[in-house]
């Protein structure tokens, strides 16, 4: 079954993972949106998936982000998203106030997730039970985003300079129109040759 979006394809998945927290006893709530979209901390944050809670949302939903720029190999981009997403399933399972502590630890054990569990990776054994999720719900419908290309976020502007020359010699300075409107033009070094004028620079 090909799902039309990736919000589809996390949320049918998170469907299919509902009755392993059923089974561990920690059901998942009814009200979860997830979303493949930058964390709170934007592009140059280092989480790579996020839960926000349903305290936060103005319906009650808890709200899953897992940033759309994961460098996985093609073929294991969606076990590696889906592990991502079970992560912070568990915490909505356990609540955000539990963090990572021992009822979230229980139930990502359980899981099948491994190693640090601020950090956790997918383990076979949850390899093996999302494998006939990931099957049913049909390819995942993401490609790695690059955020070192061009985007549409406007240019910083540069700042302004102005630059200042002397028209006796040539010499040449670079001030902030502040400056200028604070303590007049600059003098020229070279005696007798007095105030330099000034053009508009980007610099």
């Amino acid at each position: 079954m090909e799902q039309d979006n990736r919000e589809s394809w996390l949320n049918q998945v998170a469907i299919g993972m509902a009755p392993l927290f059923d089974a561990l006893e920690a059901p998942l709530p009814d009200r979860i949106r997830v979303a493949i979209g930058f964390t709170s901390a934007g592009r140059k944050g280092k989480a790579i998936g996020e839960c926000w809670d349903n305290r936060r949302s103005a319906d009650g939903h808890f709200e899953i982000f897992i940033r759309p720029d994961l460098a996985h190999e093609p073929g294991a981009m969606p076990a590696q998203i889906a592990a991502i997403l079970a992560h912070e399933l568990v915490h909505a399972a356990v609540g955000i106030a539990a963090g990572h502590g021992k009822a979230f630890k229980r139930i990502a054990l359980g899981l099948g997730l491994v190693g640090p569990m601020r950090a956790t990776t997918p383990g076979d054994t949850f390899l093996a039970t999302v494998g006939p999720i990931l099957s049913t719900v049909g390819p995942l419908p993401h490609a790695r985003l690059d955020t070192a290309g061009e985007t549409t976020a406007p240019r910083k502007q540069a700042a302004r300079m102005l630059k200042c020359e002397c028209h006796t010699c040539g010499y040449t300075v670079r001030t902030a129109r502040k400056w200028l409107e604070t303590a007049g033009a600059p003098l020229c070094p070279i005696a007798g040759h007095g105030s330099m004028c000034h053009e508009m620079l980007e610099h």
